[in-house]
């Protein structure tokens, strides 16, 4: 159940972050690599002190003394999978889409694209037990990002000033 709620936790935390981050690149007075680059560094000082207090002052269990001396595989499989690819590129991709799309479309897609890999690719590189259910769920999530991505997309009306619209909370706030 801790999991679940962890991951619901992270959900709305990004359900957010996108929602505001889509609305400000859709004004076009940022580019989405401006847009990463500052969710990147605005996120790194707070996941470092994060780290630190998890692993120096509460001694959590989640985070072994041993780390420091994994193998060169695990550091390449760290280094590559979770901070070239999931890290880097699929920000970039993702925050690029975003700068071009609805975050009702880009969001789903990209959000249900990775669960469905996350279940396949693990159970082949992981043996982790691929199950009935979790290929009904699988194909369910692809009917669904299929669905989203054949749906037609509205067209925003781009305002005198140059920015689009952004909804009336978003552009409320905008102008506070």
């Amino acid at each position: 159940m801790r999991a679940i709620l962890l991951a619901i936790g992270a959900g709305l935390c990004w359900g957010v972050g996108e929602v505001c981050t889509r609305a400000v690149l859709h004004t076009h007075k940022i580019g989405p690599m401006t847009a990463v680059a500052m969710r990147s560094l605005i996120a790194l000082p707070l996941i470092v002190g994060a780290w630190l207090i998890a692993w120096r002052v509460l001694h959590a269990s989640s985070e072994p003394d041993g780390w420091t001396r994994m193998g060169a595989g695990n550091w390449t499989r760290l280094t590559l999978g979770s901070g070239v690819v999931a890290g880097g590129m699929a920000m970039v991709l993702f925050y690029w889409a975003l700068s071009v799309g609805e975050v009702s479309r880009v969001k789903p897609i990209a959000f249900g694209i990775a669960p469905a890999a996350g279940v396949v690719l693990g159970a082949l590189f992981l043996g982790e037990t691929l199950t009935a259910r979790k290929l009904v769920g699988v194909v369910l999530i692809i009917l669904g990002v299929v669905a989203i991505g054949l749906s037609p997309s509205r067209r925003e009306p781009t305002k005198p000033n140059g920015d689009a619209h952004a909804g009336p909370a978003m552009e409320a706030n905008a102008h506070a």
